[in-house]
């Protein structure tokens, strides 16, 4: 039995990496600026199973998930993920009090989406936004409401290609543009006339992520020479540059930034690659992702 990733987790502070153990449970890895990665992948890529909380069943049947697929569950254990979720609108029992906000991913595309409050704006780091502001708050059926009506009179989406995220983080306009983008659609949701009567509206301020993603480290690295397309027995090594959403961008030992999907990196077995190792998992320009399918809280 051996360590697998089990993904990209973020904290207030930063993201860290998380590993999954059959018998030693659940530990964690911070990938702060400077951190020397390196790993080798085993021979097959491994079904996630299926998490709640802080509980994670495994995948009952051991399958296997292509290695380039975004998720890494098999199609049963998304089956059952998605039985019993707020995504899906299978869950509509949920007593937590949730958040609706506007999200600044690029210029022009800004997204409404609604998240649980107790999660305290992860759910937006998750999905790599830049900037973000909250529009209000209550309970679940509440806030869906309030989704489904900003999503028609404002024409926002709640979903894109997430390629568009990746190219805005290179070179995106000052906190100050996008605050007042997100200020004036604020204004403009407010008075929308249909928000439940349930939902309490939230001053509209502005919270940027440029620090914790590390958009300068970036700026100042490389060009990012490709995404990594991970395959059985590959290895990975580089040092954190930075992170940004499931994102980890990576200074190779030959002078290369080398971006990561921590999303395709789920669910491989790993193994400590030598430090210095060069890098033998297959590089490919970053080609434009699908509109993104996952939970959005």
């Amino acid at each position: 039995m051996t360590w697998s990733c089990a993904g990209l987790r973020w904290h207030a502070s930063g993201a860290v990496l998380v590993w999954h153990h059959p018998a030693h449970g659940e530990r964690t890895s911070p990938l702060s600026p400077g951190r020397p990665l390196s790993f080798r992948t085993g021979s097959h890529r491994g079904c996630a199973g299926v998490r709640r909380g802080a509980r994670h069943t495994p995948c009952p049947d051991g399958a296997e998930v292509p290695v380039s697929a975004v998720s890494a569950q098999c199609p049963e254990c998304a089956r059952l993920d998605r039985g019993y979720s707020v995504a899906a609108d299978t869950r509509t029992d949920d007593p937590r009090p949730y958040d609706v906000y506007l999200a600044w991913f690029a210029p022009g595309l800004i997204k409404v989406g609604i998240t649980a409050a107790e999660r305290d704006g992860a759910r937006l780091r998750e999905q790599g936004a830049l900037s973000y502001a909250p529009l209000g708050r209550g309970p679940l059926m509440a806030a869906r409401r309030a989704e489904a009506v900003l999503g028609v009179a404002l024409g926002v989406p709640d979903r894109f290609p997430y390629a568009a995220k990746r190219a805005a983080r290179l070179a995106p306009p000052a906190p100050a543009e996008r605050a007042g983008e997100l200020r004036a659609l604020h204004e403009r949701a407010c008075a929308l006339p249909g928000l439940p009567e349930t939902l309490t509206l939230l001053p509209g301020v502005p919270v940027h992520h440029d620090e914790v993603f590390g958009l300068d480290r970036l700026r100042r690295a490389t060009p990012v020479a490709g995404l990594l397309r991970l395959a059985a027995g590959r290895t990975v090594a580089g040092v954190v540059v930075a992170v940004a959403g499931p994102d980890l961008y990576l200074a190779a030992a030959d002078g290369r930034t080398l971006l990561l999907d921590v999303r395709q990196l789920t669910g491989w077995p790993l193994a400590v690659a030598a430090p210095g190792a060069g890098v033998t998992a297959e590089v490919v320009p970053a080609a434009p992702a699908v509109p993104e399918t996952d939970a959005l809280f």
